[in-house]
């Protein structure tokens, strides 16, 4: 199938690309099965920058500099340190009740991490996930309970609102983040369905209107994520309106991302689907990119 004229393919052949940043004029991605972290620049030149694993997914930066990656598998978030090595920075076993995943590090080093909350790709059982919030001595904590597979979190550009896209809750939610970093309420930033029983994933993914996996926030204040379920990615505002949707076709949209020299090129993280058996076994997943009105702001 010929890629649709509004895309360009900005690198492929990789396994199953997540957690896309701009940072220092290149995109920087997870690849999960490769098990390692890339850089890409405008023509789509990649270097590597670190191996995780225990797979690598959400990422984002110290104040001073250095990259915190999530190790999905070990349920930590890494450290990588001036040299190079990756240290462990925190570890939220203690937290999480299923693979660690999405991650966005504010402007005082605090990362807010999501968690599957059951065992996704063994078969478990859906549950609901605790938001945990890690401090940049690495203490953990509990931020948010009973969210539907937090996901694409997003920090305002004023610092003071975190926004969760819940993949599984037909839903993104948002909180007010206190001085010390601790969460207000949980309160619906958007809502489209009534939140799905949670009794087996088939059930769960049948109920929902729209899946939002990774996300970004522009600079009118809107969301674009990418839909999990609907070969799409969507921009959203505050409260449910869908302002522009965007078919990827025959391939699914799990990540997405703005960046580029004036911020208004969308990075989509594109593969024929999220199943771990089939994504490890092939190299089917792809950047493409897509210029849009709005450049992006705020965090990651």
């Amino acid at each position: 199938m010929a890629l649709d004229p509004r895309f360009s393919v900005l690198v492929s052949g990789y396994t199953f690309f997540e957690s896309p940043r701009w940072r220092d004029d290149h995109l920087w991605l997870s690849d999960f099965y490769t098990h390692q972290i890339i850089r890409v620049d405008g023509q789509g030149r990649v270097e590597k920058i670190a191996d995780v694993p225990q797979q690598p997914s959400g990422m984002g930066w110290l104040p001073d500099g250095r990259l915190l990656v999530v190790s999905m598998r070990d349920r930590k978030v890494l450290r990588r340190e001036a040299d190079g090595r990756l240290v462990t920075h925190a570890d939220l076993s203690s937290v999480a009740n299923g693979h660690v995943n999405d991650m966005v590090v504010d402007a005082q080093g605090r990362a807010y991490v999501g968690n599957f909350g059951f065992d996704l790709m063994g078969g478990g059982a859906p549950h609901t996930a605790t938001l945990a919030r890690v401090d940049p001595d690495g203490s953990v904590h509990a931020a948010a309970e009973g969210l539907y597979f937090p996901n694409g979190s997003m920090i305002t550009p004023d610092g003071r609102t975190l926004i969760v896209a819940e993949t599984m809750g037909n839903r993104i939610s948002a909180f007010d983040i206190q001085p010390d970093g601790q969460l207000g309420p949980r309160r619906d930033w958007a809502a489209w369905g009534p939140l799905p029983a949670m009794t087996d994933v088939p059930s769960v993914l049948g109920a929902l209107k729209a899946a939002p996996d990774g996300a970004t926030l522009d600079a009118e204040g809107a969301v674009w994520f990418a839909d999990a379920v609907g070969h799409r990615v969507v921009r959203m505002a505050p409260g449910g309106e869908i302002l522009e949707s965007i078919s990827t076709g025959d391939q699914g949209a799990f990540a997405c991302t703005l960046g580029g020299p004036d911020g208004r090129t969308l990075f989509i993280c594109v593969a024929p689907d999220f199943l771990e058996h089939a994504r490890q076994a092939a190299r089917e997943a792809a950047i493409w990119t897509t210029t849009v009105n709005v450049p992006g702001a705020g965090r990651p």
